[in-house]
């Protein structure tokens, strides 16, 4: 067996080990959207499905009795012909499962189990802990469990036990984000190497970026790269990339490749051209703080202590820059999470957790955005809990300006 499929069959061990319950466990794949027209949205698998199963095509689903099955969607000759799709050894060879069924045998062997007096499942459920106001939810889960609530008088949400489950990783999970950050760290040093004379425009960083990032082996894109040239900067989450970079000033990028299903997430500022005494000051300020919170990281630790001593930390980078005059400016000025977790989805779940426990891997990502001055600095790295402590993953990359 493949390392790959190896490791998606003892995540589906550990999920029955975890649950000790022999009623049945359905999890559904995302569907495919459309986009425009006849063009689907790009496709990225539901994570809790991709952790089990490795799959990464849309209309999966996995179901686990006794046996273990993988139903396979339907695919009309049409879509067959112009977009192709999973055959069922590939599915077996990615996931380990090797009894690849459809949704008709699916349904009769859920027959089977009401036949049988089996009254309760297990569902992927279809909320993420980051939705968005704005968001459209993929329907596949929303689909899958008003069709088992038909046929089953309970039905379990079993999402918090794999977001649980997930939030710790194994040496494999280790090994595809060290694959994540080393092809990122490339692509960073590939961009710094040309900021001071080839580049002209957001969108060539971000080009140059992707090519790297492909051009070793990466799936491509962790999330839409961010690449924000000055008061670009304040905008959190700027994805336009398309204006002209300064003759002097700051660069911030916000961009991380994606290896086997797992994510990277790295964020550097740099210098253009000769950056104001007030632009230095600040990445100092922020560099410092990366450092201190980092440091701060080990087993054992209480997530609230954590985010306590963060906040101290940030305060104090923000009253050396003279910008902490009242408690409102805090979150003025640093409007965003310290840490998330890190993994298949680029933001992910602590799983419930209160403390830092061995496996976890988290970003640090301290931040200074000062409106009325133009300034966005924010340095990101990606950190694993270790037995000890901490290791930084992405320390390779220099943070300086």
């Amino acid at each position: 067996m493949e390392a790959a499929s190896a490791m998606f069959c003892e995540h589906r061990k550990k999920l029955r080990n975890a649950l000790n319950s022999k009623n049945p466990i359905i999890i559904t794949g995302y569907t495919s959207m459309q986009l425009a027209g006849d063009m689907a949205v790009p496709f990225i698998q539901q994570a809790d499905f991709f952790w089990l199963t490795g799959i990464s095509e849309p209309g999966w689903q996995l179901l686990l009795l006794e046996e273990e099955y993988l139903v396979r969607p339907y695919i009309s000759p049409s879509e067959l012909l112009f977009d192709g799709g999973m055959l069922d050894h590939e599915a077996a060879k990615v996931s380990g499962v090797h009894t690849i069924i459809t949704a008709d045998v699916a349904k009769n062997l859920l027959k089977d189990q009401q036949k049988a007096g089996i009254t309760k499942v297990y569902a992927g459920g279809y909320d993420a802990p980051y939705l968005k106001d704005s968001f459209t939810i993929n329907p596949a889960a929303v689909i899958a469990q008003r069709t088992l609530k038909r046929k089953f008088q309970n039905v379990e949400d079993i999402r918090p036990l794999l977001v649980r489950l997930r939030a710790t990783k194994d040496e494999n999970e280790h090994a595809y984000i060290r694959k994540a950050i080393a092809i990122t760290t490339k692509g960073f040093n590939s961009v710094r190497d040309t900021l001071a004379d080839l580049v002209q425009y957001e969108y060539e960083v971000e080009a140059s970026l992707g090519y790297t990032f492909r051009m070793n082996g990466a799936e491509g894109y962790a999330y839409e790269p961010i690449v924000a040239a000055g008061a670009n900067a304040l905008t959190l989450h700027y994805t336009r990339n398309n204006n002209p970079l300064p003759k002097n000033g700051l660069l911030l990028i916000d961009a991380a490749a994606r290896v086997g299903g797992y994510c990277a997430d790295i964020t550097r500022t740099y210098a253009i051209g000769t950056p104001t005494a007030r632009e230095v000051a600040v990445h100092a300020a922020v560099e410092k703080a990366h450092f201190a919170i980092i440091n701060l990281i080990k087993p054992g630790l209480a997530l609230s202590e954590y985010q306590d001593k963060s906040d101290e930390i940030m305060k104090e980078a923000l009253r050396s820059l003279g910008l902490l005059k009242k408690p409102e400016d805090y979150r003025k000025y640093f409007p965003h999470a310290i840490s998330h977790g890190l993994g298949i989805d680029v933001h992910e779940s602590f799983g419930g957790y209160t403390e830092f426990m061995p496996g976890m891997v988290l970003t640090v990502e301290p931040g200074i955005y000062i409106p009325e001055e133009g300034i966005g600095v924010r340095i990101e790295d990606d950190i694993l809990v270790t037995e000890t402590g901490n290791e930084n993953l992405s320390g390779d990359l220099p943070t300086g300006l």
